[in-house]
């Protein structure tokens, strides 16, 4: 700014002085409507959302994590029919039953280190029969697999005592009883059993068999 020396030179400075003023007020001004405008966007927004979706309250926070879902195990399908397969094939029908059997009135069966008392006492109802097979029906290989298949199960449910209804084979062609003669192989095939007698005539006669089991995990 130029030295003032005259009335002239002072009006200058304070027409520059006014304009100066005039410049800032205007920026403020300014300002000022632009921040109003944006309290008045985000006072609508709000209310707008407040209309559309309510009165928002917010929840208390407890600290705790939100639980994740946890997905099922998958299932071993595979797994499944591998051990199916094992089961099966783990039964022969070639295997000769008629050296194992103790020749008596009734046909049973012990594995070796079981005494005769065990096979007395099944034919006496010692353990109490805890769960039943039916096989009447089946083909060879589907008694085969459905026998594998519940031995297995009953010894992992701690089963002890359970009941084979196999028939007397009085539907078989010649009435011989084939499936009969196969479910006492298979039976004394498995590791599982530990002694077989022919079932009392009130559990099923010459047509079942009562079979004792290894003890399992219950």
């Amino acid at each position: 700014m130029k030295p003032v020396r005259s009335l002239a030179d002072l009006k200058q400075v304070k027409q520059q002085i006014d304009t100066q003023a005039r410049a800032r007020a205007l920026a403020l001004a300014q300002q000022e409507a632009e921040l109003a405008e944006q309290r008045r966007r985000q006072t609508s927004a709000r209310d707008l959302f407040i209309r559309a979706a309510g009165v928002v309250i917010t929840m208390p926070d407890h600290g705790r994590a939100a639980p994740h879902a946890s997905r099922p195990d998958p299932i071993p399908r595979q797994h499944l029919l591998d051990q199916q397969a094992v089961l099966i094939e783990a039964i022969s029908d070639e295997f000769d039953v008629s050296t194992l059997l103790d020749v008596d009135d009734q046909l049973s069966f012990r594995r070796p280190g079981i005494g005769t008392d065990v096979t007395r006492k099944l034919r006496l109802g010692h353990w109490a029969i805890q769960r039943q097979l039916d096989l009447h029906g089946l083909r060879s290989d589907e008694a085969r697999a459905a026998l594998a298949l519940f031995l297995r199960q009953a010894q992992q449910h701690g089963i002890r005592c359970v009941r084979v209804v196999h028939g007397k084979g009085l539907g078989s062609p010649g009435k011989a009883p084939v499936l009969k003669r196969k479910v006492f192989a298979w039976l004394v095939q498995k590791n599982e059993v530990l002694a077989f007698v022919q079932a009392r005539p009130a559990e099923g006669g010459a047509g079942a068999l009562v079979v004792l089991l290894q003890p399992g995990k219950a």
